[in-house]
């Protein structure tokens, strides 16, 4: 395979309602999508799940497009690549940067897939047909307006809620929760408001019976973590601290995570989010996929590598409807009573809705 045309496409689109953590609250979402052109003709998508802002990691969607663009492209366009493994291998000598060399990644996977004749899934060695998924809600306005959501989604059937918190919106805000949903899954994210001096809250969080306690110390911190879990009987599930296979080996082998969250944009692509599945795979620790508020291609490579076995958690890739008026793919993604079907179609499994797309686009930039 030889990529003869890349695409960036800048997209905004408008939430249908605004998305709140401790980091901030988010109304529009700006993406990057990444259409590569191989010599055969064949067109696959990926998307940088950067933020415009270097809240969440410290990649932003600016800095995704200067490093495809000078960097990152220059290495892959044109050469002859075999397998997509390899692409991690081309991008080695550039640091870090992982969201800008998932987005190409993943266009070169949905080519593979497509010049092999199966779906991403199949691949990647997916062998789940359905998946669970879960919802994560962001901090509202009102206790009473969180139960209300909450118990929205429970009737939908969505296996599992995520609810973010931070300081002054978290011990309380769990109890009422719990009180109203005795038997619902919850589990809470914390995105790195907490520090080892706020253990003692912390340990009040284990009377709810969370499955877990996503991120709660510094987003690079693997070692406060361990000192945390064994204080906390409530799973400590680690996300921004890990950034490839190397960051999972070194938190499973100091106890600092029972649980780890896997997502393509921040490990560096779906090549590094497999290999992180098997290490977990072999050392008994569950995954789930999070997500990043992705559009419909985004989406799909998410539900492509949940597929995989040890995806055994409900993750956040839930339908396109609770996000957007209107998704870029047809059909949208859907869940029904917390299931989504994994598409059996070749590449991502859906049509991109090229008019959606355009209309959605605020600048785009061609390279050969």
């Amino acid at each position: 395979m030889k990529l003869t045309e890349i695409t960036i496409h800048h997209l905004q689109m408008e939430l249908k309602s605004p998305f709140s953590t401790s980091f901030g609250t988010l109304k529009n979402r700006d993406f990057l999508l990444l259409e590569a052109k191989s010599e055969d003709g064949i067109i696959g998508w990926g998307e940088s799940v950067a933020f415009y802002s270097p809240w969440y990691t410290e990649e932003t969607m600016k800095t995704n497009w200067h490093m495809l663009e000078d960097f990152l492209i220059p290495l892959i366009l044109h050469k002859e690549i075999t397998y997509p493994d390899e692409v991690s291998e081309i991008f080695a000598p550039i640091r870090k940067n992982n969201m800008a060399k998932a987005a190409i990644e993943g266009a070169i996977w949905d080519i593979y897939a497509q010049q092999t004749n199966q779906s991403l899934a199949q691949a990647l060695g997916g062998k789940q047909e359905r998946i669970e998924v879960g919802v994560s809600i962001g901090i509202q306005p009102t206790i009473e307006e969180l139960i209300a959501l909450v118990d929205s989604y429970v009737k939908e059937g969505y296996k599992r809620m995520k609810v973010k918190i931070k300081p002054g919106w978290d011990v309380d805000v769990i109890r009422a929760l719990r009180n109203e949903f005795p038997k619902v899954a919850i589990m809470a994210d914390a995105n790195s408001a907490y520090t080892l001096n706020d253990i003692e809250l912390l340990k009040q969080l284990d009377e709810f019976d969370l499955m877990m306690i996503e991120q709660p110390l510094a987003a690079d911190d693997i070692v406060d973590h361990g000192v945390l879990q064994k204080e906390l009987k409530t799973p400590i599930c680690l996300d921004e601290s890990i950034c490839s296979l190397e960051d999972a080996r070194k938190a499973v082998e100091l106890g600092s995570t029972k649980v780890i969250n896997v997502k393509i944009g921040r490990v560096g692509g779906l090549t590094e989010a497999r290999r992180i599945h098997d290490y977990c795979a072999e050392k008994g620790i569950p995954v789930w996929c999070g997500g990043m508020l992705e559009s419909g291609i985004g989406r799909a490579h998410n539900i492509a590598l949940t597929s995989l076995p040890n995806f055994t958690l409900p993750g956040d890739t839930s339908g396109s409807n609770r996000y957007w008026e209107r998704d870029i793919i047809t059909p949208e993604v859907v869940a029904v009573d917390g299931m989504i079907e994994v598409p059996q179609t070749v590449g991502i499994g859906y049509k991109i809705d090229r008019e959606a797309v355009e209309a959605f686009t605020v600048g785009k930039k061609h390279y050969r």
